[in-house]
């Protein structure tokens, strides 16, 4: 009996290897799985071991109507040539083109699964323009998948999508997290420290993310520069891409002195042991993942409020939330942190016990299977 056919759509293939390997892996063992992505510099047969077929297809993430179009024309000949049983788009661009492609090539199942809102950070016309396309992509769906309830109920009350024909599978995270790979390790945590010249005493707040200005970094570096006036033995390790040329203007703010600056990191799973408290100040979140990689690795968390986040911690059990853009409320989290370490243990094995509970990925897949199958019946 032939396998029912599924294909993913993807601007880049990194979003492929970051959140979608596992799920490629789970649902070969019942339906034949291909991605579609912009294969540029990308070696297609390397992806994973459980697709069936990986096809190029030049969608870009930038708006420009000429690339576009001929990205619509290219994917809709694909389409209808394979004859897939289901689509199914992730990132605001793919979800574009792929579910205009879709429809007009007559897939029977279109899902589009939502991550997070670019234009939530955004004012004026360019806000009502993305949000216009969001819309867009829903009307071209047979199926809507969010990943956070929190972020469906701000996608419904903007009027992106409705509660009937929006779903969230479990409790959220597009992807889950290893549990295999985000052990605590005591020795690790001991050899990262010692290269970074960290003492016994000093306890280490940690961001891991891209440096933007919607990820609130330098609102922690303001209430950083507070908090190391006032505390001793505190440390800032800033871990991920500096996309906006951000460092100098965190040096600029509190110095060097008690500020490390990692870079970029394909092993979070190692340089997260380091810390001793995650730090997610971000205005705008799909979903958190960082924050339950680090709940996983026993870290409390301190995150802001925004919609995204909010399935991530338990407040004021697993960590602690503020509002966002509130440096006040940050350097507060931060105090009380830095000066309890019985707080810390306890907030840690706690948010260690709710992302076991909820956001394992192989369950997570489980979900998209269990989905799939209903689906496809």
């Amino acid at each position: 009996m032939n396998k029912k056919k599924i294909c993913f759509i993807v601007s880049s293939p990194l979003t492929a290897k970051a959140f979608l390997l596992e799920h490629f892996k789970v649902l070969s063992s019942t339906f034949d799985v291909y991605l579609i992505a912009n294969f540029e510099n990308e070696e297609q047969e390397n992806i994973s071991p459980f697709l069936k077929g990986t096809f190029d297809v030049k969608i870009y993430r930038e708006i420009n109507i000429l690339n576009d179009l001929k990205a619509v024309k290219s994917l809709t000949k694909v389409l209808k040539r394979e004859s897939f049983d289901a689509v199914h788009s992730v990132t605001p661009k793919a979800g574009l083109i792929g579910m205009i492609s879709g429809k007009l090539s007559q897939v029977k199942l279109r899902t589009h699964v939502f991550t997070g809102q670019v234009w939530h950070t955004k004012r004026g016309l360019p806000k009502l323009m993305l949000m216009a396309i969001d819309r867009l992509i829903v009307s071209l769906t047979t199926n809507v998948l969010v990943d956070g309830e929190s972020q469906r109920q701000y996608l419904i009350a903007h009027h992106i999508v409705r509660e009937r024909n929006s779903q969230v599978l479990g409790k959220g995270s597009i992807s889950g997290v290893d549990v295999n790979r985000f052990l605590p390790d005591e020795n690790m945590r001991k050899q990262y420290r010692n290269e970074l010249q960290y003492e016994d005493q000093d306890v280490v707040f940690l961001f891991l993310g891209r440096l933007k200005m919607d990820k609130g970094v330098l609102d922690l570096a303001h209430a950083f520069s507070k908090l190391q006036n006032e505390a001793n033995h505190v440390k800032l390790l800033i871990i991920g891409f500096d996309e906006e040329n951000l460092v100098p203007q965190i040096i600029d703010i509190l110095g060097d002195i008690n500020f490390k600056f990692y870079g970029s990191t394909n092993h979070p799973e190692l340089v997260l042991q380091v810390g001793d408290v995650l730090c997610l100040p971000s205005y705008r979140e799909g979903f958190g993942t960082t924050v339950i990689e680090g709940s996983l690795l026993t870290l409390p968390v301190i995150c802001s409020d925004t919609y995204g986040l909010k399935e991530t911690i338990i407040d004021d059990v697993s960590g602690i939330r503020h509002p966002v853009k509130d440096i006040e409320a940050i350097y507060h989290a931060m105090k009380k942190l830095a000066s309890n370490p019985i707080q810390r243990k306890k907030m840690g094995e706690a948010g260690r016990k709710y992302v076991l509970e909820n956001f394992k990925a192989a369950e997570i897949s489980q979900k998209w299977l269990d989905y799939y199958i209903q689906e496809l019946q």
